[in-house]
């Protein structure tokens, strides 16, 4: 099944869209990419996540057959990235992070022209133009110039281009850099419409809300290495636990009855708080009973647990002798 955004039929048996295994990359003596194993799924978004220069940027270059892997194999939509190159390209849809569209055309002409290129007949071609304006909100400014168009629409008419084709594999390069919250919210709808009807999405951004949101997996790049992976909420946990937190009437009689009960919280006197980790609903089970048994009202309750943000500054950040290298790779890539 197809939706206006879809997919056309997978061409290559096997469920996994993108497979690299080994993956290196060197520019001189600098290692760009080291020994990078990843898939992705038909119908799942992968995220990458790392600083500027950890090789995102390299890894997407390689798996859309703009830059030569040094060893290693990949193979996107079954085929190999450098024995079937032009294969490849036939079945992935790419946005990078800048756009490259023709100032003097309008978005419909630019969608039209990208879809005839894809091989459709004038009638198609003005269909399939006029479902992609629509669906990202371009139908109002279809038929002006591109010089006359909004940062936020030119990026909008950038990422409709990438799908012309129906790619059974999408490659977005920070898409949603430059777009405002609404813009953001509908490119995020398209993303996940894209997996469901079977495409395999690759998203490299350096926002970590649309990486919780959109991500099925994440892999975390350091300085051309893959050091972790996992669903957001596998990272999550590698990095911390839940906790709860109480905001009673009387933190110290609170804090007494919780440390009476066998449990060791953390009081925050400008807050009035305490917080007490909680990795399971058992543990927090236990903080109400403690409570209750002193008669004590916890009064604000809050469950947290660690955020994105945690897993980014504990696995992806450069340490200091690695942040001159990092920055030598991406000068060099």
């Amino acid at each position: 099944m197809t939706s206006a955004i879809g997919t056309k039929a997978a061409s290559a048996t096997g469920t996994d869209a993108i497979e690299t295994l080994a993956i290196g990359k060197r520019f001189g003596p600098v290692v760009a990419l080291d020994g990078v194993d990843l898939t992705v799924p038909r119908g799942t978004v992968l995220c990458l996540l790392g600083h500027n220069g950890a090789g995102k940027s390299t890894l997407v270059d390689v798996l859309t057959t703009l830059a030569r892997p040094t060893s290693g194999t990949a193979r996107v939509a079954g085929f190999d990235v450098l024995a079937e190159p032009h294969k490849v390209r036939r079945r992935i849809g790419v946005t990078g992070q800048f756009a490259a569209l023709d100032d003097r055309m309008t978005p419909r002409a630019t969608l039209v022209l990208l879809a005839r290129l894809h091989g459709l007949g004038r009638r198609a071609a003005h269909a399939r133009a006029d479902e992609l304006l629509e669906r990202f909100g371009l139908a109002e400014v279809a038929a002006r110039a591109l010089r006359a168009c909004s940062g936020g629409t030119r990026r909008r008419l950038d990422l409709a281009a990438g799908l012309t084709g129906r790619p059974e594999v999408v490659v977005l390069d920070e898409p949603t850099a430059g777009l405002d919250p609404v813009s953001r919210l509908a490119l995020w709808d398209v993303v996940r419409g894209l997996a469901r009807d079977g495409a395999a999405v690759l998203l490299t951004t350096q926002d970590l809300a649309e990486a919780d949101r959109l991500a099925d997996t994440i892999a975390v790049l350091r300085r051309g290495r893959v050091v972790a992976s996992g669903t957001p909420g596998e990272l999550k946990a590698r990095v911390g636990s839940r906790s709860v937190t109480v905001r009673p009437a009387d933190p110290a009689a609170a804090e007494q009855a919780l440390r009476a009960g066998g449990i060791t919280p953390a009081l925050d006197p400008a807050r009035g708080t305490l917080t007490v980790p909680a990795a399971s609903s058992r543990q927090v089970s236990d903080v109400l009973r403690a409570l209750d048994a002193a008669g004590i009202d916890p009064g604000d309750l809050t469950l947290s647990e660690p955020g994105l943000d945690e897993v980014y500054l504990a696995l992806a950040t450069p340490d200091s002798a690695g942040s001159a290298r990092d920055d030598s790779v991406r000068g060099a890539a």
